[in-house]
């Protein structure tokens, strides 16, 4: 590693991602008090010397994400105040992300504000996985590393077989990734037709592609209620699919999600641990890590190399 020190934080969000990623670097975890008042109010305290050194604050802004982005924006200040020579905020999953765009007359566009209060805060680069939205990379005045959960999710996609397997976006916004994903495992493709009617329910309204007596793979970049892909899914066996399972990059299910997943039609989720999933019996969740990619992610920028090579799949 170079001279300048490297310490690794993290909030309360995802502590036990933050250790694997310690220990695929094998360094310790920064010792560090991130605890709330009766009110509320977020406190931090850093308690060991900064100074100088180069600071990772690893923290996902999935539920509670206010709670979890404020833990972020005050670690940073307190990180900045204690003389850090550079803090990269570590954002597995970055919160706000679907509000990138006025797409109706007078909302925000939130993802931008949390670019500029992260740069306010005193964050000299980010680091994230799998935007909502890529363009939310130009929503910074400082750098951005974007990396991808697809080499982690095509390592244990490879293995399974694909000789009866079609592929399928859940959405029609969805076609590029899930075209990635056809390529790199050499299968058909189709997509489906949605239609929202609340924040938790969709309808799947019609789908192209084949699904008679064939296993149904769906792709994603999130799920929270499940609602997207199990209407995908009550579709697909409506028109003869054998089996469906789903892979998204972000399982950011809540209380509604995992009860779809227990309940529903999808065989089986797929995702990673950039957000804290439960692993219960009866409910058919996989979950892969993304410890080694973050960690490889920050010794390169640690060390000032190119982190081009942590994306170099065949499609992205």
């Amino acid at each position: 590693m170079s001279e300048s020190r490297l310490k690794i934080f993290c909030g309360n969000s995802n502590p036990a991602l933050a250790k694997e990623i310690c220990e695929y670097l094998k360094t310790p975890l920064g010792k560090a008090d991130v605890v709330s008042f009766p009110d509320g109010e977020s406190f931090v305290r850093i308690n060991e010397n900064i100074r100088g050194a180069d600071v990772f604050i690893i923290q996902s802004t999935s539920n509670p994400a206010n709670q979890n982005l404020m833990e972020l924006f005050i670690m940073i200040d307190a990180a900045r105040r204690a003389s850090a020579n550079r803090i990269t905020a570590v954002i597995p999953f970055y919160g706000y992300a679907r509000q990138d765009r006025k797409d109706q007359p007078r909302v925000p566009i939130t993802s931008k504000l949390v670019a500029n209060l992260l740069v306010s805060a005193g964050a000299n680069r980010v680091l994230t996985v799998d935007l909502h939205a890529q363009q939310i990379q130009g929503f910074f005045d400082i750098p951005v590393d974007h990396l991808y959960a697809s080499p982690v999710l095509f390592e244990y996609l490879k293995n399974i077989d694909t000789t009866n397997l079609s592929l399928f976006s859940p959405d029609v916004g969805g076609m590029k990734m899930a075209s990635a994903y056809a390529n790199m495992l050499d299968v058909p493709l189709g997509f489906i037709a949605k239609r929202r009617v609340s924040a938790e329910r969709v309808e799947a309204t019609s789908l192209v592609g084949e699904t008679e007596g064939r296993d149904i793979l769906l792709i994603d970049d999130m799920t929270e209620t499940a609602g997207t892909l199990c209407a995908a899914a009550e579709l697909l066996k409506k028109n003869g699919a054998k089996s469906v399972m789903a892979a998204v990059s972000h399982g950011v299910l809540n209380e509604r999600g995992y009860e779809r997943m227990a309940n529903g039609p999808i065989d089986r989720l797929i995702t990673t641990n950039t957000t804290p999933v439960k692993q219960e019996e009866g409910l058919p969740i996989t979950v892969l890590s993304v410890a080694e990619l973050l960690g490889e992610g920050i010794l390169r920028i640690h060390n000032n190399a190119s982190v081009t090579g942590l994306f170099e799949i065949k499609g992205f």
